[in-house]
């Protein structure tokens, strides 16, 4: 009931991409419907009825991506202050968030059902009624149980993936110093010996040793901790004393505490290059022989693949540091500093789009003319692929538009003007096209070379 009331109360713009996430499980599962019409209607052509269903893999993953990145994206399942308090916390709002995935994958299954069943010409009074009924199987039974299968397939699918991968995590990190029975079985830092005596030696007694800069466990710095001095402080970093509430001032950072660490460089990219080395290679070795041997040309387009997905969030780092380069100005230093911040959370949909472009274009090198076997089924089935990864994208970035906004609105109060903001996000994107445009056309034109031959 909560999901159902959070789907209603969203925005427009949350509502679109819930209907995307509809549109596309819609596509899928008519796919998946359609590979059981060709079961029906060929059953002596077992292999050929695998093969179809072997495809519709791409189009589905496609789906639960797009799925999981409209998931992340929904600001009604997003954790807020006071929502554990009444019983909304991160699992709670997890389990609203798989479930509102699951409303909109059953949604788009239903549909398909619908036009599947209109097509076969079992629903009359609209138009095109049985229009495709030679091909769906429209004079065999349609067996309930194989397509409540394949239909509960992809919302089963998308709810688990949701499910994972927006679990609760514990944002505090493990300990890393080893722990040892203390005196009188109480358990005590390791790292720490306590002679007799510790606790009465000169009146002192020793103070709870802090967190360490990295976020590890107490008592894992170098330097002893101080006693705590008469007036019930704590001593500072500089050796002036704190206030008790914890640092000098409401939340401010010691003098000499250390800044927080930036956000590291992906390092993904040479594992990358080398997977599309390898999968390149794969497509040369299949264009040695005359009949190239499918089993190694998709499994190099797989390779090719992964390699780009996993290079992207480098190349998309590298691309900022390009862009701040040369005594650059506030514009590129801003553009550039944003698409480093950013390039975990652009780069992976960034890398396959990319794949699919390249996919896309390499096939469409390889035959000069039009192809009969490309009949609607497979450009339904490009179109799922190919809307649902830009989808995906365009989710990505507004992902990162709503991680960005609190920078956005201190530049603001700074008195930035909204244009620079504006013209910096569109040299990102130049950037971001200047990149990955060749870098797309080159990969499809290495994978055709070796098979146009």
């Amino acid at each position: 009931m909560l999901a159902l009331r959070l789907t209603r109360a969203a925005r427009p713009a949350v509502q679109l991409r819930r209907l995307l996430v509809a549109a596309a499980s819609a596509g899928t599962g008519f796919l998946l419907l359609s590979c059981l019409g060709y079961a029906l209607n060929h059953p002596e052509a077992a292999d050929a009825a695998a093969l179809r269903l072997a495809w519709c893999a791409l189009p589905l993953a496609a789906t639960v991506y797009l799925a999981l990145a409209v998931a992340r994206t929904d600001p009604g399942t997003r954790p807020r202050p006071g929502l554990s308090a009444v019983g909304l916390g991160p699992a709670r709002l997890m389990a609203v968030s798989a479930l509102t995935t699951a409303l909109s994958c059953a949604l788009g299954s239903a549909l398909a059902l619908l036009f599947f069943l209109h097509l076969r010409g079992d629903l009359t009074g609209m138009p095109f009624d049985g229009a495709a009924a030679d091909v769906l199987a429209a004079g065999v039974p349609l067996p309930v149980p194989a397509t409540a299968t394949l239909l509960a397939v992809l919302p089963a699918t998308a709810t688990t993936t949701v499910a994972v991968a927006l679990r609760p995590k514990d944002p505090r990190p493990p300990a890393r110093g080893g722990r040892r029975a203390g005196r009188f079985g109480a358990y005590g830092d390791a790292a720490t010996r306590k002679t007799p005596g510790t606790y009465g030696r000169f009146r002192a007694r020793p103070a709870a040793k802090p967190l360490a800069a990295d976020g590890g466990a107490p008592g894992t710095d170098a330097h002893e901790t101080a006693p705590l001095p008469a007036g019930g402080g704590a001593a500072g970093a500089d050796g002036h004393e704190t206030a008790p509430g914890g640092g000098p001032g409401a939340g401010t950072p010691a003098p000499g505490a250390a800044p927080p660490a930036p956000a590291g460089t992906p390092a993904g990219l040479p594992w990358g290059v080398a997977l599309v080395a390898a999968g390149l290679t794969a497509h040369a070795y299949a264009g040695r022989s005359d009949p190239a041997p499918s089993l190694v040309v998709l499994l190099g387009w797989l390779v090719t693949a992964t390699g780009l997905v996993v290079a992207s969030p480098g190349l998309t780092h590298l691309c900022g540091l390009l862009l701040q380069a040369c005594r650059p100005g506030a514009l590129r230093l801003l553009a550039g500093r944003a698409l480093m911040t950013e390039a975990a959370r652009i780069g992976r949909p960034l890398g396959v789009v990319c794949a699919v472009a390249s996919a896309g274009c390499a096939m469409t090198a390889l035959y000069d003319g039009p192809v009969p076997a490309f009949g609607p089924l497979s450009a339904l089935g490009a179109l799922v692929v190919a809307g649902s990864t830009v989808a995906t994208l365009l989710t990505a970035a507004v992902e990162a538009r709503q991680c960005r906004a609190g920078t956005t609105a201190a530049l603001l109060r700074l008195g930035a003007p909204a244009g620079t903001l504006r013209v910096a996000a569109a040299l990102r994107a130049a950037a971001l096209l200047a990149l990955f445009a060749p870098l797309t056309l080159a990969i499809a034109a290495l994978s055709v070379l070796p098979l146009s031959r």
